[in-house]
C-alpha cells in the first residue's frame, strides 16, 4: 500500500440539537478536502475525537465516507481502544465498512502497565486479526504518555500486516529513532505540519496532518514539489503552513481546528463534551493565524 503524500485527518461534525455525529456535514467537509491532491482521508483520529465516539458510529460514518474517497486514494480509520479485544472488534468493523486500513494508537489508561512486552503482544494481536493493513500511532505525548520504543517498533513492524507508523511527536529525534526501528520494513507519516519538511529530508514518505484540514492544497503539494526535487518550492510552503500549525492546531487545538472550519464556511461545530468550544478570548488569535496564513482577511485587525 503506497502510502506517499499528505492525508488529512478529518474533524468529526456533531449535531447541534441532538449532539450525534453529523453525517451529512461530514461529507460535505470530505468533498472540500479531497478536491485538493491529498493522497486519502483519515477519521477518528485524535482530531477527529475518536477516543469520544462509539463504535457504531464509526462503522456508520465510515461507510458514508467510503464512496466518496475514490479507489486511487485511501480512507483509513483510527481503531486504538483500551483493550486489545476492543481494538480488533472497532478494526473488523470499519474494515467491513470499507477502511483501506486501521490507525492504532496504544492503550494508555494504564500507563504503568503498557511495558513493551504488553504492547507488543496487543500490537501482533491486532495485526493477526486485522483484515486491513495496520498503521501504528504515536501519539502527541500530551494525549496519552505512552511511547513507542524504537525497539517495540523494529520487532512489531516485522509483521507482515504492519505497513505504517504515524508519530506525532513533533520532535525530529524521537522520529529519526523510529525511522530506523521502521527500516525496510514500514513506512513512516510524520504527525505535525511544523516539521512536515524536514521529515521529508529525513525519509518519512509523507504525513497526517490536521493543518491539513486549513491548508489542504499547500501541504499536499509540499509533499509533491519535495518528490520532484523542487526543493525551494517546498521549502515556501513549510513556511506558510508551518505557523498555522503551531497557531492553531498546537496552540488551540480542536476547538481551534473546528472553529477555523467554520470560518472557511466548512462544518466545523463544537466538539463533543467534554471538550469546549473555542473560547471567545482565543477568536482573535486564530483570525489572525488565518490570516497570517493567507487564508483569510483579519477581521479583528480589519
Amino acid at each position: 500500500m503506497d502510502l506517499r503524500g499528505v492525508f488529512a485527518p478529518a474533524t468529526t461534525p456533531f449535531d447541534p440539537v441532538t449532539g450525534d455525529a453529523d453525517v451529512v456535514s461530514l461529507r460535505a467537509n470530505l468533498r472540500r478536502w479531497l478536491a485538493e491532491p491529498l493522497r486519502g482521508i483519515v477519521l477518528f483520529g485524535s482530531t477527529g475525537e475518536g477516543v469520544l465516539l462509539d463504535e457504531d458510529e464509526k462503522a456508520r460514518l465510515t461507510g458514508a465516507a467510503r464512496d466518496l474517497v475514490d479507489a486511487d486514494r485511501l480512507l483509513l480509520c483510527g481503531t486504538g481502544a483500551e483493550s486489545t479485544r476492543a481494538t480488533i472488534r472497532q478494526t473488523r468493523a470499519v474494515a467491513e465498512a470499507g477502511a483501506d486500513a486501521v490507525l492504532v494508537q496504544p492503550p494508555s489508561f494504564y500507563k504503568p502497565l503498557m511495558t513493551p512486552a504488553a504492547l507488543r503482544d496487543h500490537y501482533l494481536a491486532v495485526a493477526e486479526a486485522s483484515p486491513v493493513p495496520v498503521i501504528l500511532y504515536q501519539v502527541p505525548p500530551r494525549f496519552s504518555g505512552v511511547e513507542l520504543e524504537p525497539g517495540l517498533v523494529a520487532e512489531v513492524a516485522r509483521h507482515p500486516n504492519v505497513i505504517g507508523l504515524k508519530d506525532s511527536s513533533g520532535d525530529l529525534r524521537v522520529m529519526g529513532a523510529l525511522m530506523d526501528g521502521c527500516r525496510g520494513a514500514c513506512d513512516v507519516l510524520a504527525g505535525s505540519g511544523a516539521i512536515l519538511y524536514a521529515a521529508l529530508e529525513m525519509g518519512a514518505v509523507g504525513g497526517i496532518l490536521a493543518v491539513a484540514l486549513l491548508l489542504p492544497r499547500e501541504c499536499a503539494e509540499l509533499c509533491i514539489a519535495f518528490e520532484a526535487e523542487r526543493y525551494g518550492e517546498a521549502g515556501r510552503l513549510q513556511e506558510r503552513i508551518g505557523p498555522l500549525h503551531k497557531e492553531v492546531v498546537g496552540a488551540l487545538g480542536i476547538p481551534g481546528i473546528k472553529a477555523g472550519l467554520d470560518a472557511l464556511g466548512m462544518h466545523g461545530g463544537a466538539p463533543r463534551p467534554p471538550i469546549q468550544p473555542l473560547r471567545s478570548r482565543d477568536a482573535g488569535k486564530l483570525a489572525d493565524a488565518l490570516a497570517a496564513a493567507g487564508i483569510l482577511p483579519n477581521p479583528v485587525a480589519g
